[in-house]
């Protein structure tokens, strides 16, 4: 029996101990992790599948760039597998555990310097371990006038590692890889790379111009296990000298076809400038209750629970939430646009934030589209409580009528494994990503099998009718990249074996593997 929590893939207990030592001889004993009491937050996963199956051999913290590349060079020469985290907040998805039993987790925590912000300009350099509290209070303490773009539970993650997974927030900066400029990324062979204008030496456009000359990199290190990205460029946005948040409430599940409708024009004109969410009651209701409030019957929430806890509470089926940035001049145009569209649409009761009153959630809403910080997204995981969440996110066309058939589609699986719909639609120009919540009590076997098998036939029913996830959690990453097809699956590979032909560098990450 091992006296390590387990073994990378492939290594001895004796080579896994030589490198071992290396790595405390770079990082000091401190920060290489062991024990197993210790490495429990590195395995405190929400997915419906069994901890063991993502328990790490160890965790190394390197506090440089300098660092990560010694390590990088240790895992090489000892072909030890290695899973980098930048926060390791990344709920739902599979938090700070590997994808793989064994592999060593690389905690880059430490590196949380704000390297540079230009108010000029409007951009920021910053290292993985940096949160968003972390810049926004920056910004704040030296009175700078810029906004950031957050997702939903984001004072405690980070701008880095949701960027490089393609994460979304609720600004007009809401697409956060289309605003990010220039990566430092440490190569499996331990060297360096500056994407962008960062591969010329003393340069001063790293942040402003993403393309640099020749073919554009930093994509490929996005959702990818290319890479350790050290550094990353972004873009803020210049406080707007008016803001207005609103909400457009709408009584019945079908209306989500007269919302997407009503929006989508409004969108692509950029009249209303921010990625919009629509938000459907359970999910709204997620951030105020306990499930137990409004339902105690078994199986799946019903609609008639659903209709009687609209009109208890006031909020809406679906609830869309937008804002309008700019000169007051330019907004008061906006809003009469907006008013009269949804006016046209013949559904929807808008209301401004001075209608809604001091509604908590109106109020936690506004922030999102603001940058401020919350962590109120996380009550979703007291509505059944458990500690069980996989998020399912497919992505939509901004059509009325693909965004019914999506919902009818999930609901209708997920009420069979008794699951309740808790979901929201955040849009993009053209597109919508469905975030779906599978909330589950992981403490019971039945639950969670049935959550297994609930994600599996939403990932299979969907892919069936064209509709592929945008972002997949660890225990589903294999099954989500056979969706795209065996050529991305071998041009993935090809590029895996060019760049990690050892493939130490968070193998199965994506789906991605040397051989396929």
């Amino acid at each position: 029996m091992s006296k390590y929590v387990a073994l990378p893939a492939g290594v001895s207990e004796k080579v896994f101990d030589t490198a071992l030592a290396e790595y405390r001889a770079i990082l000091g004993p401190d920060h290489v992790i062991t024990a197993a009491e210790r490495l429990v937050p590195y395995n405190k996963i929400m997915l419906p599948v069994d901890d063991e199956r993502h328990a790490p051999s160890a965790a190394i913290c390197p506090g440089s760039v300098e660092e990560v590349q010694r390590c990088v060079a240790v895992c090489n020469k000892h072909k030890v597998p290695v899973w980098p985290i930048s926060t390791g907040k990344n709920f739902g998805y599979g938090s700070a555990a590997p994808a793989t039993r064994g592999q060593v987790v690389m905690d880059l925590r430490r590196m949380n310097r704000i390297l540079d912000v230009d108010a000029d300009l409007c951009t920021a350099l910053v290292e993985p371990g940096v949160t968003y509290q972390q810049m926004y209070d920056h910004l704040q303490d030296n009175k700078i006038p810029l906004w950031l773009s957050c997702p939903a539970p984001s004072a405690i993650v980070g701008p880095l590692g949701n960027t490089v997974d393609r994460g979304v927030g609720y600004t007009p900066y809401g697409e956060h890889f289309m605003f990010q400029c220039g990566m430092e990324v440490v190569l499996p062979d331990a060297s360096l790379l500056r994407t962008g204008m960062g591969s010329l030496p003393n340069s001063n456009t790293w942040q402003v111009f993403k393309w640099g000359y020749g073919p554009y990199l930093d994509g490929i290190f996005t959702q990818s296990n290319y890479g350790i990205v050290t550094k990353m460029g972004l873009w803020l946005m210049p406080a707007p000298p008016d803001f207005r948040p609103f909400v457009i409430r709408y009584d019945d599940e079908a209306d989500i076809v007269t919302a997407v409708e009503t929006l989508r024009p409004l969108r692509m004109a950029n009249i209303i400038p921010n990625a919009v969410v629509i938000v459907h009651a359970l999910w709204e209701a997620g951030s105020a209750y306990a499930r137990s409030d409004h339902f105690t019957g078994p199986g799946a929430f019903t609609d008639d629970a659903v209709r009687t806890m609209v009109k208890k509470t006031g909020m809406g089926v679906w609830n869309l939430y937008a804002g309008l940035y700019g000169s007051p001049e330019q907004n008061d145009v906006a809003w009469k646009i907006v008013q009269g569209a949804v006016k046209a649409s013949g559904k929807g009761r808008i209301l401004t934030a001075a209608e809604v009153g001091e509604d908590p959630v109106f109020k936690y809403r506004a922030d999102l589209m603001q940058g401020r910080m919350n962590t109120k997204e996380f009550g979703l995981y007291n509505w059944r409580g458990g500690g069980g969440s996989c998020w399912f996110a497919p992505v939509s066309q901004a059509r009325g009528s693909e965004t019914l058939k999506q919902m009818e589609m999930a609901k209708r699986i997920l009420n069979r494994h008794g699951i309740d719909y808790v979901a929201e639609f955040i849009v993009g120009w053209r597109d919508m990503h469905h975030v779906i919540d599978l909330l589950f009590d992981r403490t019971d076997f039945n639950q969670t099998r049935a959550a297994h098998a609930c994600y599996r036939e939403l990932l299979q029913e969907f892919a069936a009718q064209g509709y592929g996830v945008y972002r997949a959690n660890t225990a589903f990453m294999d099954e989500v990249a056979d969706c795209y097809g065996d050529a991305k699956r071998k041009i993935n590979a090809t590029l895996k074996r060019a760049l990690d032909p050892n493939g130490i560098i968070a193998p199965g990450k994506s789906g991605i593997w040397a051989t396929v």
